[in-house]
């Protein structure tokens, strides 16, 4: 998960450390096309967080099935791609929240 989080350091904090761009390679991740559907309907909706006094909590289920009516989702696929928002979601927030 941390991969879609991922950003580069700045010059500014490279040039504090002494290091080059070159040091922080951005992370390679290799998709398995089973995974592509739910990868892509997180990607839509990831600003989409429902926030407590603690920061997110999770995700606006509503704006998540809005996007999967739309995408015409049904029956066995619709349950498979939930059930894999659902363990990109808690991943997501265990990375959110140990920054």
């Amino acid at each position: 998960m941390g991969a879609l989080y991922w950003r580069a350091p700045t010059e500014a904090e490279l040039a504090q450390l002494g290091l080059k761009a070159k040091h922080f390679p951005a992370p390679v991740v290799e998709l398995w096309p089973e995974c592509a559907l739910p990868i892509e309907l997180f990607s839509r909706v990831s600003t989409q967080w429902r926030v407590g006094a603690g920061g997110p909590i999770g995700l606006d289920y509503n704006v998540v099935y809005r996007e999967l009516d739309d995408m015409g989702l049904t029956g066995d696929s619709r349950r498979e791609v939930m059930a894999a928002i659902r363990v990109i979601e808690t991943a997501a927030l265990d990375c959110i929240h140990k920054a």
